[in-house]
């Protein structure tokens, strides 16, 4: 008799799916997008206070280059789309960070 195949249910089977969706694990650009979408969320989140713009702005600058890198490797349209989302997020709280005191805040000059 023919067996049926388990799919493991899971949050790691569901970003699985997602991130190695041709079949073959890509570690090195599963972590740039692990690490774009990190700093994302801290940029985005420290964004919206006026005295973190050194963490927002710094965190923004970071993320929007490995998710940069991370576009250039990536292999997956999951991975892409995971990547914009975090390019999105560090960009937006780059600018703000920028806009509230920018990368040095005050420290030079």
């Amino acid at each position: 008799m023919t067996q049926a195949v388990r799919q493991s249910r899971g949050p790691r089977s569901l970003i699985n799916s997602v991130l190695n969706s041709d079949g073959k694990p890509h570690p090195l650009e599963n972590t740039f997008v692990a690490v774009t979408l990190v700093l994302g969320v801290l940029a985005f989140v420290s964004s919206a206070f006026n005295n973190l713009h050194l963490l927002s702005s710094w965190s923004g600058l970071v993320g929007i280059l490995t998710g940069a890198y991370g576009q250039y490797i990536s292999a997956t349209t999951g991975e892409r789309f995971l990547l914009i989302i975090g390019l999105g997020a560090s960009a937006f709280g780059f600018f703000l960070g920028m806009a509230h005191g920018g990368l040095f805040g005050g420290l030079i000059g």
